[in-house]
């Protein structure tokens, strides 16, 4: 049983984004639900949340493959997507992604998607607005769009 503050998005059967920052507790729910790889996109010094190492010693207790990408505003561009794109290649799926909210590990997923699938950027946005990943009004949705239309 989860609530909303536990909200996974289903962007396919693969991908798996939670729109909240997850605790041992999720990862290991995480794990239970079949998934194989934790990606985290959060910074080391964001506030709240395990860190970086605590969520891989859980994951990798948890028999789970474990990814930091850090993705901030200043990071963000696309040479940061590729690099992801490159790792997620290497990584036993399914995978669950997350950041704080879920908005950059959505467009970090929807990027990766679009890149692959050969949508643009409206299909995209499109894409995860139906999983609930909503960036339409997000500044993060404007670069997955041009990301994605330069991949198109």
């Amino acid at each position: 049983m989860t609530d909303d503050s536990q909200k996974i998005a289903t962007i396919d059967p693969t991908h798996n984004v939670a729109l909240f920052t997850p605790d041992a507790k999720a990862l290991e729910q995480a794990a239970s639900a079949g998934m194989k790889t934790v990606i985290n996109f959060r910074a080391a010094d964001e506030k709240g949340g395990l860190s970086p190492d605590e969520e891989r010693l859980v994951a990798e207790k948890l028999g789970l493959n474990y990814l930091h990408h850090p993705v901030t505003p200043d990071t963000l561009g696309p040479e940061t997507v590729d690099e992801f794109r490159r790792s997620l290649d290497d990584l036993p799926q399914p995978v669950f992604l997350h950041c704080a909210s879920g908005k950059r590990a959505g467009a970090m997923t929807l990027m990766a998607l679009a890149a692959d699938k050969g949508w643009d950027g409206d299909t995209a946005l499109q894409e995860g607005k139906t999983r609930g990943i909503d960036l339409t009004e997000e500044k993060i949705g404007q670069f997955v769009k041009s990301y994605a239309d330069r991949k198109a």
